[in-house]
């Protein structure tokens, strides 16, 4: 599990977003109302590299905020890396709560989002992998029929969600994991890291336990 202290700090960024009173780090930014309402963007594509790929902690990494962590990766390129963890679920929020803190549209909206620690960077910014066929503002394909909406788009897509318009499958993050240049590299040349073909299936698993040992699984074994 993360340590206790950014597992707080996640459920306490989505105290924020929820309406709950605290003074931390910054909440997940809001659109403009004209934001909100304008056509949504072309979809990026992103670099290739490890991105689409499961990043699996090894046995290896005792380092709390990622052991036995599966991470998919949404950009592996000259100028680093970044993928969100998977299989850490924090907490369900109401969403209705949520679209109403950041003056959004509420009428009619039911249900809950599970929010997930995504990583140690930015633990005030929100993330929304899902598959493909939903695209909003800042929408980014990352690989196959995987994509990504960062903040603020983000809030537009949990709105759609909540009435039904949204993508078939989805993983909210808080937070995110970072490389710089060359780090990612060398942290898996000394066994922290193995990487693993991903896929729907398995990203959007709603048994965050077993993930860890079904991506382990799936480790290449050379003879």
């Amino acid at each position: 599990m993360p340590p206790a202290g950014l597992l707080t700090r996640a459920a306490a960024v989505l105290g924020v977003m929820a309406g709950l009173a605290w003074a931390g780090a910054g909440p997940l930014g809001s659109a403009s109302p004209s934001a909100a309402a304008s056509p949504p963007r072309a979809v990026a594509q992103a670099a290739p590299g490890l991105a689409g790929q499961f990043l699996v902690a090894t046995e290896a990494l005792r380092a709390p905020a990622f052991a036995r962590t599966v991470i998919y990766m949404v950009r592996h390129d000259a100028s680093g890396a970044m993928g969100l963890v998977v299989n850490r679920p924090v907490r369900d929020m109401p969403l209705g709560p949520l679209l109403r803190k950041f003056g959004r549209d509420d009428r009619g909206v039911t249900g809950t989002v599970r929010a997930h620690y995504g990583g140690p960077v930015e633990i005030g910014q929100g993330f929304l992998l899902h598959t493909a066929e939903y695209a909003t503002e800042g929408t980014e394909r990352i690989a196959g029929d995987i994509a990504m909406t960062p903040t603020p788009g983000v809030l537009t897509a949990l709105g759609d969600i909540a009435r039904g318009a949204g993508p078939r499958k989805s993983l909210f993050a808080i937070g995110y994991a970072g490389w710089a240049p060359g780090q990612l590299e060398g942290e898996i040349e000394r066994g922290a890291w193995i990487t693993v073909p991903a896929d729907e299936a398995l990203l959007f698993d709603e048994d965050p336990a077993r993930k860890w040992d079904r991506a382990t699984a799936r480790r290449r074994i050379t003879i």
